[in-house]
């Protein structure tokens, strides 16, 4: 089986969330017999209202082609959110391979208008983000706030495999949990992207953490939120983040950055801007593969 779960992958959803539900949650008594974690087969198929046997064919892959009407009913026993919901159904009618491909992957290149507007928040740390969460361009504040960390231009790796992610970030279990969600969302639009899977591979060859985390099936795509940070330089700063989408370019997100009007974080942010604007950190530029596609040879240096 491999790490982005091509081998029935609606039966290990399943198991998967079934595992994560306590059945106090349902009015079911908790019991202190219980063999499996969180509710039986049998109870999710008396909640789902369809046949024992039956749910056991979905989650041993020998059925797969439920209803809507009976993927509804199993995102709601298992207490799923809509975007978890939507995840579940596209599991359960996915797009055939052929279709996945037409007018496939484009270069991931960003356009020269987005470049600009991002260059000209000067006061906000802001990035363009691709389907894998990595990062395509990224504005001089962006590059500062990341300077010095180890895969800076991949956010996946650079919580996992930074030695220093976990000081970098004080909230890391939160941040490790948020960005395997964001990659299991990524991994349902996105499930033959090759570098999609060789990502996900590594962090399981490489991460008890992210293997473990991956295994819980989480679903939830970067929105909104606050992230805390402890820079070198200038302290801890806590952050509000807004990922929006780009329409002109689908499947970019971009993800900006703001502190609370006359805060300290606000402070540092602009203590921070001053000291990138006299060091070397330079104009906004495509990252990593995106800005060798441009033809910039400073793609490679760390963001």
């Amino acid at each position: 089986m491999d790490a982005m779960d091509s081998e029935n992958p609606l039966g290990r959803f399943l198991r998967a969330r079934r595992a994560l539900v306590r059945p106090e949650d349902l009015g079911l008594p908790a019991g202190d017999r219980r063999r499996v974690a969180g509710l039986r087969r049998e109870e999710v198929a008396v909640l789902a209202g369809v046949s024992t046997d039956y749910y056991v064919r979905l989650e041993q892959g020998r059925e797969r082609s439920p209803s809507a009407q009976v993927v509804d009913a199993l995102a709601r026993v298992l207490c799923l959110e809509e975007e978890a919901t939507a995840h579940l159904h596209r599991l359960a009618r996915p797009v055939p391979a052929a279709r996945r491909r037409t007018g496939a992957r484009r270069e991931e290149r960003v356009g020269p208008h987005l470049l600009r507007m991002v260059e000209s928040w000067h006061r906000t740390p802001a990035a363009v983000l691709g389907p894998r969460l990595n990062v395509l361009a990224q504005n001089t504040l962006c590059r500062a706030l990341y300077d010095g960390r180890t895969h800076a231009d991949d956010p996946a790796r650079m919580v996992f495999l930074d030695p220093d992610a976990r000081e970098f970030y004080p909230d890391w279990e939160k941040v490790a949990l948020d960005t395997v969600a964001g990659l299991r969302a990524a991994a349902g639009a996105h499930a033959d992207d090759p570098e999609l899977v060789e990502l996900v591979g590594e962090l399981s060859l490489r991460s008890e953490t992210f293997r473990s985390l991956w295994a819980r099936h989480d679903v939830r795509s970067k929105t909104h939120g606050t992230k805390r940070f402890r820079h070198p330089l200038v302290g801890e700063l806590t952050l509000e983040y807004e990922s929006l989408t780009v329409n002109s370019a689908p499947g970019r997100q971009l993800l900006v950055y703001h502190a609370e009007p006359g805060s300290p974080s606000e402070q540092a942010l602009d203590l921070l801007g001053s000291l990138a604007a006299t060091g070397d950190a330079g104009a906004p530029r495509p990252a990593g593969d995106a800005a060798r596609a441009h033809g910039d040879p400073a793609g490679d240096r760390p963001a």
